[in-house]
């Protein structure tokens, strides 16, 4: 298992979104041809949640490269959005495939028909040992919102294909009887696939809304930032996502003392500093004000002094 992490470790997450994609496709395929056979409304389910893996892959194999595109004139921050709109479409995707499962579902309960409950085991089971794969592949520990997308939907497999061989071994045992755990499987995945379709719905619209990253506290940020040495006050703070992993902030300092230009420089490349260690900010652009400006001006701090004068430090740094 140790060798196994550590050669995934060293693969790129282009190639374990390749690797997903070749998992989903046969899948796909083979279950297609095996609902047929056994009549089977979960194996149908399992089916489709593999067909969304398919286009979820693609789409965030192509979020990847996109992300990785030189900043332009156009796109001064770069395509790191990229990542949370493939994300976003992906739960999106997701949220459609579970509905239409679930009205598959409910009209196999409507209408009942028989099952081949022994063949949908035999190939759920296939058919979990295979997400399982996929789903060890794509797993990452960063928290990058777009891969976490495309695990989502192998857990949901994994946990669809899981339905599907304990629903065929009720019917192989309880016979044509027991054919209602087959759409009863489907619903009980539907339920929990959506649940997390919602959960990454949410978290991309953070930050597509350029919310405050979850974990990052403004009280202890706030503190962080005054406890440097010649700031006595920040405001006007803000902090924002523009991919999982690329977070920015803005924020106006007041120093005291009243330094020159070089001693404020040194001011903020300190400030920012602590940004970066402690809360992993990547992009930081500091107003240093000699006095509060007054913040409900139309330009707020547009002067700072008799001459008009303010002083911005920005600063960044690109995650690896």
């Amino acid at each position: 298992m140790g060798d196994a992490a550590g050669g995934l470790a060293g693969m790129t997450r282009s190639v374990r979104l390749r690797v997903a994609l070749g998992v989903n496709v046969a899948l796909v395929v083979g279950e297609v041809l095996a609902g047929i056979a056994a009549h089977s409304a979960a194996l149908f389910s399992d089916a489709g949640h593999n067909l969304a893996d398919v286009a979820a892959v693609l789409l965030s194999l192509a979020a990847v490269r996109w992300a990785l595109r030189p900043r332009s004139e156009s796109r001064t921050y770069g395509n790191h959005r990229g990542t949370i709109l493939a994300a976003l479409a992906n739960a999106t995707l997701l949220a459609v495939v579970t509905c239409a499962i679930v009205a598959l579902a409910i009209d196999r309960i409507v209408h009942p028909v028989v099952v081949h409950g022994l063949l949908m085991s035999e190939v759920g089971g296939v058919a979990l040992v295979a997400n399982g794969v996929a789903a060890f592949v794509l797993r990452d520990r960063t928290r990058d919102l777009n891969m976490r997308s495309v695990t989502w939907h192998m857990a949901g497999d994994v946990a669809a294909s899981a339905a599907v061989v304990a629903a065929g071994l009720v019917i192989t045992v309880g016979g044509h009887a027991a054919d209602q755990a087959d759409p009863a499987a489907s619903l009980a995945v539907a339920v929990l696939v959506m649940v997390g379709a919602v959960r990454v719905m949410r978290e991309s619209a953070d930050v597509l809304l350029e919310s405050a990253p979850p974990d990052v506290d403004l009280s202890a940020l706030r503190t962080e930032v005054t406890a440097v040495p010649g700031v006595g006050e920040v405001h006007d703070l803000h902090v924002w996502s523009l991919s999982s992993e690329y977070r920015a902030l803005s924020a106006h300092l007041v120093l005291t003392g009243h330094p020159t230009l070089e001693e404020a420089q040194t001011v903020g490349v300190a400030a920012r500093e602590r940004m970066s260690h402690r809360f992993g900010i990547a992009h930081t652009t500091f107003e240093l004000e000699c006095e509060r400006c007054d913040e409900d001006l139309a330009e707020p701090c547009a002067a700072d002094g008799p001459h008009g004068v303010a002083t911005r430090v920005q600063t960044r740094h690109d995650p690896e």
